[in-house]
Formats: structure tokens, sequence, C-alpha cells
């Protein structure tokens, strides 16, 4: 377990965090539970959210800041991959309802900010996961999330160039954070599939069947490594870190 896990702590000791004075930032992971290859976990997309939290944790707290991260949020909108095995979608609205009651939550038992880490990346969840601090007082709550141009721009080729659900830039990242999550025999066996998500969602296809991702992945899998998933978690975890400073204003 993390050190900077939430789940550790009782109300004694939370209620401690809450009066230091040192602003408390709650970090909460956003994912899915969706096919992710042949290869990967269906839970891919949470466990990248929460290495990339447990990271930039560790630099808020360097920072000056107190740092905790939240159980993770599993379950998204996960309407393209509903025609595989293991897709599990909720509705958008209840997505935004329920993440909104639960940073409205944490804000009023005295955390300064929550910052909401999302890494599953279809279009329709990303709204629906910012649509939950809208409404918010500024400096309370902000949305890490790759699909930012100011984040994607500085993460992996394969990233920028659409074709990465499952290929090179997920795989290695969850072969640094929990390498029993993929099955190297078959990843390493998974030719390249080259469809850019991005191209084919902005064409109007919102399926990936139709989109042509047979085994429900895209880019290159085989070509993941572990060292280029710990660089990446690095940026990611920057990405957090800078959200949350740039957003959060002391309430005390």
């Amino acid at each position: 377990m993390s050190r900077f896990a939430l789940e550790a702590d009782n109300t004694r000791t939370f209620a401690a965090l809450v009066a230091d004075p040192r602003p408390l930032a709650i970090l909460l992971p956003v994912g899915s539970v969706e096919p992710h290859g042949p290869h990967m976990t269906l839970a891919a997309d949470t466990i990248i959210s929460v290495a990339a939290a447990e990271r930039a944790a560790a630099a808020l707290e360097e920072g000056g800041l107190i740092a905790r991260i939240a159980p993770a949020v599993p379950y998204g909108v996960t309407h393209c991959a509903t025609k595989f095995a293991g897709a599990v979608s909720v509705p958008g609205e209840a997505l935004t309802l329920f993440l909104h009651s639960v940073v409205s939550g944490y804000l009023a038992t005295g955390a300064d900010h929550v910052c909401l880490v999302n890494n599953h990346l279809e279009p329709e969840h990303d709204r629906a996961v910012r649509a939950a601090i809208a409404g918010l007082a500024p400096g309370h709550a902000s949305v890490a999330c790759p699909l930012t141009r100011r984040w994607a721009r500085t993460l992996s080729a394969e990233f920028k160039s659409g074709a990465c659900h499952a290929g090179r830039y997920e795989t290695s990242i969850v072969m640094a954070a929990r390498p029993e999550l993929v099955d190297d025999q078959a990843r390493v066996a998974l030719p390249e599939v080259p469809i850019s998500l991005s191209e084919k969602l902005g064409a109007g296809i919102v399926d990936f069947a139709e989109m042509g991702m047979a085994d429900a992945y895209a880019g290159a899998p085989a070509e993941a490594t572990a060292g280029e998933g710990d660089q990446l978690l690095v940026l990611l975890a920057e990405m957090v870190a800078t959200e949350v400073r740039e957003a959060l204003t002391p309430s005390r």
C-alpha cells in the first residue's frame, strides 16, 4: 500500500491532516472496466491513474502540501468497447453526479482541493468527469487528464498518433506499475494495429469493432517496456502535480 493511501487513515488521523496548516489535496483516481486487448487487464485505465497519483503525491508533499490518494472510481463511460467481453459502462450523467458528490464530500470534510486523475480517454467519459467539478468554487477542484493538449504533447509518439489503446503506451505503463497484470507471452506475439482512435472518433466512428480493432487494441503492445512505462509515469505525475499546484487556493 502506498504511504499516501487514504485507506490507511482513520477519523483521528484525517482530522489531524485537516488541522495541519499545509493545504490538503485529495487525488481521486478515475478509470474504467473495459477490454485492453488479449494481453492486459480490464482495469488498465484505473491502474494508470493510481500509479500516476502515487508519484504525484510524493512530488506534492515535497513541495509543501499534504497529499492523499482516495479509493479509485473504477467505472466509467465505455461505449466504444461494448461489443467486447468485459466492458462495463455507466451513463455519463450518473458518473458526473457520483463524482460531484464524492468531490463535494471531501471538500465538506475539510480537504482544500480534490483532483480527478483520469486516464480513461473516451471523449464522453472525459466530458462527464470534467462536468463533475463544474460550479465548484475556483481552486477547490481540478481534472488531470492527458487528453488536454498541453499534456498530450509531452507524451510518447504512439500516444500522440492516437493509436494508443492497449498499445505500447498503455501497456508500458501497466508493465511498470503492475507487471503481473500483463500476459507477456500474449503481448509479444501481437502485431501492430496502426489505427488512430482520435482520427476514427473525429470521423464519427465510436465503436472499437467498427474502427477495425478486432482484438480491442490499437498500437504496438509488443514494443512496450517497463522502462518506458516508468518514464511515462514521471510525465503523468508531473501533469497531476501541476494541475493541483496551479488550481489550489489555500483556504487558510
